[in-house]
């Protein structure tokens, strides 16, 4: 007799051991049809596994996220299957899951072409719609390292050839395809329906650029026809919003060869910088932080004794002089201990909150540099508070409330927050660990903030909590974080007296909001399509004539406005009004203001909106005050 216990706590009992599609058939013919996997005790499993014991199942179909990301894998041998009945010679590699889709790298004697990517997709859909058997075998790791040499298939004889020779190799069949996977995977090819291959790219084998270059097909799959579609439009839209482009319409910076993951910030991309600077000291201010400034280059001694000369010096840069090495700063934490050292501090100066804006350099590999979302030169909206372990739990909590405001000012009210718990690896007493992760958690249920755990996510030095921003299109981007550090302050003797004389280590807050400023500009670029709020839009407003005849009114209009505090230029061109309109449109400009004979009699100005929006005439007083309410207000 076999127990089968279900996730509403029900138990259906079985004479024999049975599979988990057929405990699924036993609920109802529809769970069958929709079974994906099973999760028995907690482990995933294809629908053909056998339950022998008592056990707990909960049936994964396509509503699961288990089951979603089955789908894709699936969809990854499809493509495989796909590619070896139309290029018999191709040999296959890996194909992994990844965000969004998954990819599989080839050898082939020739570069795959889009015109071939078409055909793959077409037979994958042929492929799905036989709706083809998925069976589970088991093979001697030697054996299965003679069959596939056999059939041709070098990399993934390789593969085998790696794994321990006491272990079974799990083997996948579709058709007359076997592949090396761990599994489990969908019962057949029909559960594939909506998918779809989106590029190619080549891979070095084992992503060493030593080794062959290979050929990556990435795709994408969806348990709905919605679903796919609806990424679809989201990847068209970020295409449309991407900040590479929207920097070059916009002229506010351009990158170069000269100068690998460096930005060129042109004039109006540099008045978005200093808008998001401005108001970030402005927030410093407000909540009681003091800004410094650290060495860009200091000697290796120092990031010896910091641990990162170990750890990180593959990603910095470095230099000589004089018989002596140095480094380039990747990160300001060094430095702000410095600062933090060079005094002897009480318990009463205690917190204390340095913060800068610190360029920072990161040898980063050329081929992971994207635009300035990923760059070798930043600059970080860094900070480090020294405080005690019983003031963790307030630090936290201020910083959340300072983080909140800042991102709703930039346009972000959707904020996924995550707690990363202690790693195996760490530094530290459990005592410790348990007093800083028990803040972390205090302080967001202070703040009423729900949040997902990630048992054994932190770093070695501290736990962290992670803040990532929902953009307008529904894209994530981790951004905010604030870590305990147990480990720098003893590594860089930070000390304090404590109120009974004795000298202890600071507990030391790690904490940034925008992350690095470039790539932070980059997501507000994406985020507003370009379309930058009042308060940081390069320019304003553009004042425009229709004729000569109001030229003299225009650049009254334009004096009076920046004198007002607001960015505006003019266009005193000859060139026809309904030409100037279209295009300063295109720079996405929150206001034009027109001015002709009538406007000049009157003292008025036609203004109009970003979007087309024809507000009509008004007083130059009250265009004034519209603008300032906006700026004021962050709209």
């Amino acid at each position: 007799m076999v127990n089968v216990t279900l996730p509403d706590g029900s138990v259906r009992q079985f004479d024999a051991p049975v599979t988990v599609a057929q405990v699924a058939s036993s609920i109802g013919a529809g769970l069958a049809k929709a079974a994906l996997a099973g999760r028995v005790d907690g482990k995933l499993v294809d629908t053909s596994h056998v339950i022998d014991a008592d056990a707990q199942l909960s049936i994964v179909t396509d509503k699961d996220a288990d089951g979603l990301d089955l789908i894709r894998h699936s969809t990854a041998h499809l493509l495989a299957f796909a590619v070896k009945s139309l290029f018999p010679d191709a040999q296959v590699t890996i194909g992994p899951v990844i965000e969004d889709g998954f990819y599989y790298d080839f050898a082939y004697k020739r570069p795959f072409t889009p015109d071939d990517l078409v055909a793959i997709e077409k037979k994958m859909a042929e492929l799905a719609k036989q709706d083809i058997p998925v069976t589970r075998s088991v093979m001697p790791r030697d054996k299965a390292v003679t069959f596939f040499k056999e059939i041709g298939e070098a990399y993934k004889a390789e593969i085998i050839a790696s794994i321990p020779s006491n272990e079974d190799i799990s083997l996948y069949r579709e058709g007359d395809f076997i592949d090396l996977c761990r599994g489990p995977h969908v019962p057949s090819t029909g559960k594939l329906k909506h998918f779809k291959l989106m590029k190619l790219a080549g891979a070095y084998w084992r992503g060493d650029s030593k080794n062959e270059m290979l050929q990556r097909v990435y795709g994408t799959a969806w348990a709905k026809k919605e679903d796919l579609e609806a990424y679809l439009h989201r990847l068209e839209e970020a295409e449309k919003r991407d900040h590479r482009r929207l920097s070059k319409q916009l002229d506010l910076l351009h990158m170069q060869e000269e100068a690998p993951g460096m930005v060129f910030w042109h004039p109006k991309g540099w008045i978005v910088w200093q808008q998001i600077e401005q108001y970030m000291r402005q927030k410093f201010v407000e909540y009681g932080y003091q800004e410094v400034r650290t060495p860009a280059v200091m000697d290796r001694s120092m990031w010896e004794k910091s641990g990162h000369w170990e750890n990180y010096h593959e990603n910095m840069f470095t230099t000589s002089s004089e018989n002596r090495d140095y480094a380039v700063k990747p990160m300001n934490c060094p430095g702000h201990v410095q600062i933090f050292n060079s005094g002897l501090h009480s318990y009463r100066d205690l917190p204390m909150r340095l913060a800068e804006f610190g360029s920072c350099h990161r040898n980063e590999p050329s081929g992971a540099l994207h635009g300035i979302m990923r760059v070798r030169g930043f600059t970080q909206d860094d900070a480090h508070i020294f405080c005690t372990e019983q003031q963790v739990e307030q630090e936290v909590a201020d910083f959340i409330v300072m983080l909140e405001k800042c991102y709703a000012d930039f346009g972000f009210h959707d904020v996924l927050v995550k707690l990363s718990t202690r790693p195996e690896k760490r530094v530290g007493s459990d005592e410790s660990w348990d007093k800083a992760e028990a803040a972390l958690a205090a302080a967001l249920a202070r703040n009423k903030l729900a949040y997902d755990l990630q048992p054994g996510e932190g770093a070695f030095y501290g736990p962290k909590v992670e803040f990532t921003l929902k953009d307008s299109i529904g894209r994530l981007w981790q951004c905010g974080t604030i870590q305990l550090d147990f480990n720098l302050p003893v590594r860089l003797d930070a000390e304090f007296v404590d109120e009974d004389n004795a000298r202890k280590h600071p507990v030391m807050l790690h904490r940034a909001i925008l992350g690095s400023m470039e790539r932070f500009i980059g997501i507000l670029i994406e985020h507003h399509a370009g379309n930058f709020p009042m308060w940081l839009a390069p320019v304003q407003v553009m004042v425009m004539n229709i004729s000569e005849r109001q030229t003299e009114y225009a650049e009254k209009v334009t004096q009076a406005l920046r004198q007002a505090g607001i960015r505006a230029i003019s266009d005193l061109s000859n060139n026809k009004i309904t030409y100037k309109i279209r295009e300063h449109s295109l720079q996405k400009l929150p206001y034009q203001v027109v001015v002709g004979d009538k406007e000049v009699e009157t003292e008025v100005v036609a203004v109009r909106a970003r979007g087309n929006q024809d507000l009509g005439q008004m007083s130059l007083e009250a265009l004034i005050a519209r603008m300032q309410d906006e700026v004021l207000t962050r709209q």
